[in-house]
C-alpha cells in the first residue's frame, strides 16, 4: 500500500516542476541573473569540489540547467538528470545557445540507473527537501560515485515559518485583499504544491542536522556542513522585493558536502 501511495506522489511532484517550467527560469533562485551571483555559486562549488579539470559530475534534478551550467563554467564534464521532459526541453535548448556540451537525460533522481563508481561528484540544489524517500536516494547517490567522491546538497528548511514568513505572508494577503498585488504563483500551484508537500519526507523542513545524520548512515564520511551562503542570498536580494529578501534571510538554509570513503 504505501509503495501505491509513494508512486503516485512521485507522479504528482513530476507533473507540478512540468507545470512550472515554463516560467522557471522567471524567478530569483532558480535562473542566475548578475554576474556577482554566479560568482559566488562558482566559489561555493570550488569551495567543496575543486576546479573540475574535466572530472564527472552529475547534477540531480537538473531543471532548465542553471547548475549544470555553473559546474560546467568550472571545467567539469557535466551530465545533468531530470525526469520532467520539459524542464529538459528547456534545458538542452539553453545548452545550444551557450555552446556547451553538457548531457542532459530523462531520470529519476532516486534511482538513476548509472552504473557503480562512475561520478566524481555530485550535486543537487533544493531537492532533498522534496524527496519521497531520502534514505534510498542518498544510498543511490553513493553507490554511483566514485571512491573519495563528494556529494554536495545545497538545500534549506522552506518550511517552518519564520517571524519575515509570517511577517511577507500577512503584507502580501493584505495587498492582494486590496487588488494592489497579484500572487506570484498561480492559487492552484500553490495548492497543489502545499498537497504534495505534506506527504514527502521532510514534511516538517529539511534541517541540516537530520539530512547529514542520514547521510552518515548511508556511509558518508566525512560530512561537513556549511551555512556561508550570504554572498549568493546577497546577490539574490537585489532582484526580489524587501519583504521577499527578509524573508529568504531569515530562513535555514545550507549546503552539506559528503564524501564517500576512498576505501568504499
Amino acid at each position: 500500500m504505501n509503495q501505491a501511495s509513494n508512486f503516485n506522489l512521485r507522479e504528482e511532484i513530476k507533473e507540478y516542476w512540468s507545470m512550472r517550467a515554463a516560467t522557471f527560469d522567471e524567478q530569483p533562485g532558480h535562473e542566475i541573473f548578475s554576474e556577482s551571483e554566479r560568482s559566488a555559486w562558482h566559489a561555493l562549488f570550488e569551495r567543496h569540489f575543486g576546479k573540475g579539470n574535466g572530472r564527472k559530475a552529475l547534477d540531480l534534478a537538473s531543471g532548465t540547467g542553471v547548475i549544470s551550467h555553473l559546474m560546467h563554467d568550472l571545467g567539469f564534464d557535466v551530465t545533468g538528470m531530470d525526469w520532467s521532459e520539459a524542464m529538459l526541453e528547456k534545458a538542452r535548448a539553453k545548452s545550444g545557445q551557450r555552446g556547451s556540451n553538457i548531457t542532459f537525460l530523462l531520470g529519476d533522481a532516486e534511482n538513476t540507473l548509472e552504473a557503480d563508481n562512475s561520478y566524481d561528484v555530485i550535486v543537487t540544489r533544493h531537492l532533498v527537501w522534496t524527496l519521497v524517500d531520502p534514505a534510498a536516494a542518498f544510498a543511490e547517490w553513493f553507490r554511483v560515485l566514485k571512491p573519495g567522491g563528494k556529494l554536495l546538497v545545497v538545500d534549506g528548511d522552506f518550511v517552518s515559518p519564520t517571524w519575515a514568513t509570517k511577517l511577507n505572508k500577512a503584507m502580501a494577503g493584505f495587498l492582494e485583499t486590496l487588488g494592489l498585488r497579484k500572487p506570484a504563483v498561480p492559487v492552484a500551484h500553490m495548492q497543489t504544491h502545499r498537497d504534495i508537500l505534506a506527504r514527502v519526507h521532510f514534511s516538517n523542513g529539511a534541517r541540516a542536522d537530520d539530512v547529514k545524520a542520514m547521510l552518515a548512515q548511508t556511509g558518508f564520511d566525512p560530512i561537513a556542513v556549511d551555512v556561508d551562503l550570504k554572498q549568493i542570498h546577497s546577490a539574490q536580494k537585489k532582484h526580489i522585493s524587501f519583504a521577499k529578501g527578509l524573508e529568504r534571510g531569515a530562513q535555514h538554509r545550507y549546503a552539506i558536502c559528503a564524501q564517500k570513503p576512498a576505501s568504499s
